[in-house]
């Protein structure tokens, strides 16, 4: 794990030591953390929004067909067959 120096003015160090201190949070650190993953979230979240309305401003609405649907399937396994370590023999 790395560490990462920050500077605060005093009313922002104050309220984070509030945070902790208030039970929520054991340390600093894991306040710290807890807002970056957050801010993670939220990120995917506006990009899967952008890209839901991206889809849905991108024309006419088609039916999907069975062979679509297996397409579909047989490139989600392959992205996931993709993903999984490889075993050593």
């Amino acid at each position: 794990m790395q560490t990462m120096n920050i500077s605060l003015p005093d009313q922002l160090k104050d309220f984070v030591d509030e945070q902790v201190g208030s039970g929520g949070y054991s340390s600093v650190s894991e306040y710290v953390r807890d807002l970056i993953r957050n801010d993670e979230k939220r990120k995917a979240h506006e990009k899967l929004e952008a890209l839901l309305m991206e889809g849905i401003q991108s024309g006419e609405a088609t039916e999907m067909t069975r062979r679509d649907w297996d397409e579909i399937r047989k490139e989600a396994v392959k992205k996931f067959e993709a993903r999984k370590p490889r075993k050593s023999a």
